[in-house]
């Protein structure tokens, strides 16, 4: 990005070229002292109507009317026109391109119509005053449209700016709403994960008190088990107050995507329903293939309702963007310390004749989730034309670990 240079509150380029001229109306007034009429005092003129133009983009309409009155004393004075009377063509330019108001130029024009009449008047030679007075009208006109129609391109741009900048604004303002609304919908599903886990809790604990007499054993395998689910309850809880304190990130507008989801609102899918959800798409048109590589592990009940959304939501992108018939490959790749899901589709679908039902926000919803377990999201268009994502979610140490590490 360039930043532009500037001097007294205006581009350092435009002032630069506004001296320009005003120095050209000076050089036109200087060079003429000797042999025009009127002498040092018509200089002076010529110098006052190049001094005024500097201000010609700022003050475009009292620009004009100086330069006019200036014009009105030369012609009062009988020094017919001069070479330095170029300053009034360029204020007659200046008012119709910057005015506010359109009116201003309609006025300044009927103005220098007067003048033009006036000066024909005053030109020697054996020419006619009407033939001079159509020379002069010819250029001053040729001015004033040209004026118009540069302003005309000008208004122009500066809607098509405002139009952007104000497209830029509901952009960034439906993308916090967006982000807002997925934040709130990771909020209430981890709120399930910590309330189910402290139910578990409970039950074992009252497990391990009426056992621990009768069956020790049982009552240590019940007390580990309380210790585990307590971890996991304190690390999603964690995370959920992280996803209620975080400020919301202003990411790409996504738009609402059309996820193709068939559980209840506030019921938690599992991730042994995966081969269910691939089922679901592939009934909606989709063909997807899908490919696990190493050893699965049993996950965190926030983790594995991750993993399942990701791939949600990877499909029904596909679904939405790349359309029915499209083919997708679906790769769960295990490690011992993460797991990637990678879905990379064709591209070659057609649009789907219905909509599928409104689901979460696509790329906004994913990044969010997996920022949630400190994990990673690539996505990108691949040469083939198709659509490729990435997610890696770190897995969590063994409280086996733990234990030895503590």
């Amino acid at each position: 990005m360039t930043v532009e240079r500037m001097i007294f509150g205006r581009p350092l380029r435009s002032v630069a070229f506004d001296v320009a001229v005003a120095g050209l109306v000076a050089l036109f007034a200087v060079a003429g002292v000797v042999a025009q009429p009127g002498g040092w005092p018509a200089t002076s003129v010529g110098l006052l109507m190049g001094l005024t133009l500097l201000f010609r983009r700022t003050h475009p309409s009292a620009v004009a009317a100086l330069v006019a009155a200036l014009a009105l004393t030369q012609v009062l004075a009988g020094w017919g026109p001069l070479g330095y009377d170029i300053a009034v063509l360029i204020a007659l330019y200046s008012v119709v391109k910057y005015a506010d108001r359109l009116r201003d130029g309609v006025i300044a024009g009927g103005v220098a119509g007067v003048g033009v009449v006036l000066a024909a008047f005053q030109v020697p030679g054996p020419a006619t005053w009407w033939a001079s007075a159509i020379w002069f009208g010819t250029i001053t006109g040729a001015v004033w449209l040209v004026g118009l129609n540069v302003r005309t391109r000008r208004l122009y741009v500066l809607s098509l700016e405002e139009r952007a900048a104000t497209l830029e604004r509901e952009r960034e303002a439906e993308a916090r709403a967006a982000v807002a609304e997925e934040r709130t919908r990771i909020a209430r599903e981890l709120h399930d994960v910590v309330a189910h886990s402290m139910a578990v809790m409970i039950v074992q604990a009252d497990g391990v008190r009426f056992t621990i007499d009768r069956d020790p054993a049982t009552a240590r395998e019940a007390a580990k088990v309380v210790a585990d689910t307590g971890r996991q309850a304190l690390e999603e809880m964690r995370r959920l107050v992280g996803v209620l304190r975080e400020p919301s990130r202003p990411e790409p507008a996504a738009g609402p995507d059309d996820g193709l989801s068939a559980e209840p609102a506030h019921r938690r899918p599992a991730l042994v329903e995966l081969p269910e959800l691939l089922d679901r798409f592939r009934a909606a048109g989709l063909t997807v293939g899908c490919a696990t590589t190493g050893r699965p592990s049993a996950l965190p009940p926030g983790l594995e309702l991750t993993l399942y959304r990701v791939v949600q939501e990877s499909l029904t992108n596909v679904l939405k963007h790349a359309g029915v018939g499209a083919s997708v490959e679906l790769d769960l790749r295990w490690t011992p310390d993460a797991v990637v899901v990678r879905a990379v589709d064709d591209g070659r679908g057609r649009p789907a004749v219905r909509p599928a039902p409104s689901g979460g926000h696509g790329l906004v919803g994913m990044r969010e989730r997996v920022g949630v377990y400190d994990g990673s999201l690539t996505a990108g268009p691949t040469l083939a034309g198709g659509w490729r994502v990435e997610v890696r979610l770190p897995l969590p140490s063994a409280p086996e670990t733990e234990e030895k590490a503590a």
